[in-house]
Order: structure tokens, then C-alpha cells, then sequence
């Protein structure tokens, strides 16, 4: 592997750290929701929840197939522009333009912890490659990882659909249903705030009302 493509690889943060997969799995939920909602208004027609339940999956499984496109998109893209930096330092006029131009890249909060030393050892490094690809590429574990963005979107659809198949009572499946997405919700910011190293619990709690909320909206709307 090249240089500076090991360099962006490891500089990336991974889609896929807690955060993203909660994240990814609370659009699929929320998704699912909306289709959820819908049941509720069926008769005890099963060829109608089937159909609803239907249109949930297939919703699901097309913004799924979206996430994970976009992501080999974020991605090469995130590559292509640590790509041109690197040139650019590289080609710089002298060592402060090259720093001015690291500088220039990093956010604010990781800005005002890095030293002018720290960024001229950046700067030499990337001065010190032998070579620089000619464009940016995708690899396999960047597939993996889009694949598993599709999956965690399709995934969360199951927990809140199952009860209409279990229970034959639609109006018992949907208050199962909108337990388990509450449940979910609560260990989707259970996790975030271990992450995060504070109050999980709250978070958890937060994370809850929000799907609370999301619901009443769900029935005020006719769910």
C-alpha cells in the first residue's frame, strides 16, 4: 500500500465506530416507524399489514443500498481531498506556505492542540514520500464496511415489524412494536453515551423520549 493512502486511511475516521452504527440503525428504525404507523390504521386484513410491512422492507432495503453508495462516495471523495493537500504541500513555494496549508486542513478543535512543531513534522513527512498515487482508489474493506452500512438500515427493520407476524391482533403487534422501538432507542443512546464517556444512562433516556416523541407524532398524523 502507498504511502499517503495508508496515511488517509488511518488519518479517516471509520464510518462505521459506535456512533455510525448507532446512527445508521436509528434511520433504519425511524424508517420503519414510519410504515408502522401506518399499520395501525388496517383492518385485521392480513393481505393489508403484509402490504405495509412490505413497503417497510422495501423502503429499507432501497435507503439502505443509498447509505451505503454514499458512503464509497464520502469516502473516495475524503481520499481525493487528503490526495490534493498532499500535493499541494509537497509543491509548496516554502516550508510556512506547506504548514499554512496542513493548518488549513485540520478542524478548529484539533487546530488549537497541534504545535507549529507537530505540523512542520507533518509537513516533512509527506515532503519525504517517494511517491504520491495518481488518484484515489477504493479497497475491499471499504465495500466491507458499505455493506455493513446496507445491513445495520435493513436490520432495524425486523424487530419493529416482527410482532405483526407473531401477534394476529394488529392493535396488540403495534403496541409490541412500538415497545421494542422505544427498547431500541434507549440502547441505541445507552451506547452513544458509553462512547461518549458520560451519562449513558440519561443518554439512553434522551434517546427514548425522542422515539416517545416520534411516535405521538406518528399517531397525532394518523398512525
Amino acid at each position: 500500500m502507498n504511502e499517503v493512502t495508508r496515511m488517509a486511511v488511518e488519518d479517516r475516521e471509520p464510518l462505521l465506530n459506535p456512533v455510525d452504527r448507532v446512527s445508521e440503525m436509528i434511520f433504519g428504525l425511524f424508517m420503519a416507524l414510519t410504515f408502522v404507523g401506518v399499520v395501525s390504521m388496517a383492518t385485521a386484513d392480513s393481505g393489508e399489514i403484509r402490504a405495509m410491512l412490505a413497503a417497510a422492507l422495501g423502503c429499507n432495503l432501497a435507503w439502505g443500498l443509498v447509505d451505503a453508495v454514499m458512503y464509497l462516495v464520502r469516502t473516495i471523495t475524503e481520499r481525493g481531498r487528503l490526495l490534493t493537500l498532499a500535493r499541494s504541500v509537497r509543491t509548496a513555494q516554502d516550508a510556512e506556505a506547506g504548514r499554512k496549508l496542513i493548518e488549513g486542513s485540520l478542524s478548529t478543535a484539533v487546530a488549537r492542540l497541534v504545535s507549529t512543531t507537530e505540523v512542520e513534522a507533518m509537513r516533512t513527512r509527506l515532503v519525504a514520500l517517494p511517491s504520491l498515487p495518481e488518484r484515489p482508489s477504493l479497497r475491499s474493506n471499504d465495500l466491507l464496511a458499505a455493506l455493513g452500512v446496507f445491513l445495520i438500515v435493513v436490520a432495524s427493520t425486523f424487530p419493529v415489524a416482527l410482532p405483526f407476524v407473531i401477534f394476529e391482533d394488529a392493535g396488540a403487534a403495534l403496541l409490541v412494536s412500538r415497545i421494542i422501538a422505544i427498547m431500541m432507542l434507549f440502547l441505541g443512546g445507552l451506547a452513544l453515551g458509553r462512547y461518549a464517556g458520560y451519562g449513558s444512562w440519561k443518554t439512553g433516556v434522551l434517546m427514548a423520549g425522542l422515539g416517545v416523541l416520534l411516535v405521538a407524532a406518528v399517531i397525532a398524523l394518523g398512525g
